[in-house]
């Protein structure tokens, strides 16, 4: 994926654009736009179950003895209504390869070495927003990445947009999960590159946007 797709494009985009941050900022406009159909499937899978919510909520109440009545009847209600329960997860794993191919990309192209963009001096490195008189242990550092901070948020952000019309009620652990899971990451982040980090910021700032237009406006 980064000989084939994620190099020639960057390589594209730098012969038009100086600035090694705005070439993420487009390289993550463009894979966004290209997973787009994958996005929207997620999407209006989770739509279709927020809609179908309150009739899950009734046929709890109605069948609260029966667990095994509930199952069936909610299944009864998906295949009528042809709603997949994983169809939200599908999409997330087919996208998993392009995560991987750009978790190797940033760190190791030559082209992030020394190059700067808003606060961060070095994009093959980590940023460093605020000097820590202590170091963190658990490879968090003696520092705060500003990027892997704001990362954090937005992904928090997300999530709670992305999941508060979701049926978590089979599964409730799951649902913390999701708000624990940016803050485990924080202490791998903040001492991994900030190219990346960058860019997951701004894929961040695209999926709510997008979210936000294909939910509200789209489906």
């Amino acid at each position: 994926i980064n000989r084939w797709v994620i190099r020639p494009l960057f390589n594209f985009l730098s012969n038009f654009i100086g600035s090694k941050g705005i070439v993420i900022l487009f390289l993550t406009i463009i894979v966004k736009i290209l997973l787009y159909p994958l996005t929207f499937r997620m999407l209006y899978s989770q739509s279709k179950m927020g809609a179908l919510k309150p009739r899950i909520e009734n046929m709890k109440d109605k069948f609260k003895d029966d667990q095994q009545k509930q199952q069936m009847e909610t299944m009864k209600l998906y295949r009528e209504f042809g709603v997949n329960p994983m169809g939200g997860c599908m999409p997330m794993v087919l996208q998993m390869p392009i995560w991987f191919a750009l978790y190797r990309f940033f760190p190791a192209a030559i082209e992030f070495r020394q190059a700067s963009f808003l606060w961060a001096t070095d994009l093959s490195s980590y940023d460093v927003f605020v000097r820590l008189p202590f170091e963190i242990p658990l490879g968090f550092g003696a520092h705060i990445s500003l990027f892997t901070v704001l990362w954090a948020v937005t992904t928090l952000i997300y999530t709670y947009y992305n999941t508060k019309h979701m049926d978590m009620s089979a599964n409730p652990a799951m649902k913390y999960m999701q708000y624990l899971m940016p803050i485990f990451f924080l202490g791998f982040f903040n001492s991994f590159a900030s190219g990346l980090t960058c860019y997951l910021l701004f894929s961040n700032l695209f999926n709510i946007g997008q979210t936000i237009v294909t939910k509200n406006y789209i489906i």
